[in-house]
């Protein structure tokens, strides 16, 4: 059978690839640098729109080749270069219904936006060389291939790993990445004995509502097509934020005795990225279920790290993306069964046979991810310091790694 150009797909992919960039810029940099101090807000700025033009880059020139190529006898591990710097790829040429110059660039968005929320992990303290340099080793050595083993046809994906639009790919490996930045970096200076409250609220508050709309195109535009899977995304990943922005805001209230604006937004993010490997899988009520658990499960996990533990992962990437991608991987291979209103299970042995293999994409992630980050982590300690100095980090990253400031008082 041939497959024809759709018009209807190719609209929606061309939207859905526009809102997932709109999550990065300006939706993420905006809402991580709202949560920073006010002498850090430009370079979360620059650091994210620097990272969306390195990854572009290397995406085109190798990223998207090995993610997404004919590997060969190597396909289970990782993909070829046949497709470096975008070799063959035409006006003409296919992924499915849409173009597949279509398909590589809404394929980059998700590869911009991953290094990008790991910057929450290591904020207000490292280098600007390091960051660029540690952003693009790791989008080679981690994110490539890891997207290869679940989307590219790789052993994961042969072993029926059900990650709809990234809940391993982006939130686990993300989460993994930050946590190992926050232990191998340190803490920031007088963490956690003087008090570092986000500096403006608002600008976080507006860039999470945009991470909330950009997410329709994160999630639904992972159906690669205009269908009743796409719909069922999007309506899933709204009713899963909602529920866990709800859920976090409830537990925050009863314990603390005010919903803060800050437990609403990180709440919602954590149901956001806990509905991102199920939309696609599941039902609507699955999905209310999984951001409840999302909004509860990610409260606790923070308060466990920064209040018991003092890890200074400074915007709670590992305790609200990588918990949260652990519990919705999970829960995936529960709601997706059809007598719950999912669409079934790609392990035909059913649901505890597809739960394990959900728990082996998981464990797999963290432990290469954690691995390789941990190393890349100590080779640019060693070539370049990671830090920078405690006069620099005092004074502020915007004028100390950027000679501006982001605001004039």
């Amino acid at each position: 059978m041939t497959t024809e150009l759709s018009g209807a797909d190719t609209a929606w992919i061309l939207t859905a690839t526009a809102l997932v960039l709109f999550m990065t810029l300006p939706g993420l940099a905006l809402f991580y640098s709202g949560l920073v101090r006010g002498k850090n807000a430009l370079s979360i700025l620059v650091q994210c729109f620097a990272i969306t033009s390195l990854v572009s880059v290397l995406w085109v020139a190798a990223g998207y080749s090995l993610a997404f190529g004919d590997g060969g006898s190597f396909q289970s591990v990782i993909g070829s270069l046949e497709k470096a710097w975008f070799r063959g790829i035409t006006r003409d040429s296919l992924t499915g219904t849409i173009p597949e110059a279509l398909f590589a660039t809404f394929q980059m968005t998700f590869a911009i936006i991953t290094p990008a929320l790991v910057i929450g992990g290591y904020a207000e303290r490292v280098r600007f060389s390091v960051v660029l340099w540690f952003s693009a080793l790791w989008l080679m050595l981690v994110y490539v291939p890891i997207a290869h083993w679940v989307w590219g046809g790789g052993w994961l994906a042969k072993l029926g790993v059900m990650d709809f639009a990234g809940g391993i790919v982006v939130h686990v490996n993300a989460g993994v990445a930050a946590l190992v930045c926050a232990l191998v970096i340190g803490r920031r200076r007088g963490f956690p004995h003087v008090a570092m409250p986000p500096h403006s609220l608002p600008v976080a508050v507006a860039g999470a509502g945009m991470l909330w709309v950009g997410w329709f195109g994160f999630n639904g535009g992972s159906a690669l097509a205009a269908n009743g899977a796409a719909g069922m995304a999007v309506l899933c990943t709204h009713v899963g934020a909602a529920a866990g922005a709800l859920a976090w805001m409830l537990v925050e209230w009863s314990r603390y005795g005010k919903p803060s604006a800050l437990g609403v937004i990180t709440g919602m993010v954590a149901g956001l990225g806990t509905i991102t490997p199920a939309s696609g899988f599941v039902g609507v009520n699955g999905a209310l279920f999984i951001g409840a658990v999302a909004g509860v499960g990610c409260f606790f996990a923070t308060q466990l790290l920064k209040r018991v533990l003092h890890l200074d992962d400074s915007l709670d990437v590992s305790p609200v993306h990588g918990v949260g991608g652990v519990i919705g991987t999970l829960l995936t291979g529960v709601f997706a069964a059809a007598a719950l209103g999912g669409t079934g299970f790609s392990v035909q042995t059913g649901m505890l046979a597809q739960v394990g293999v959900q728990a082996l994409g998981i464990l797999v992630t963290i432990a290469w991810c954690g691995l390789v980050t941990w190393a890349l982590l100590k080779l640019l300690d060693a070539t370049l310091g990671l830090r920078v100095s405690e006069e620099q980090e005092s004074e502020g990253l915007d004028l100390a790694e950027h000679g501006e400031k982001g605001y004039s008082h």
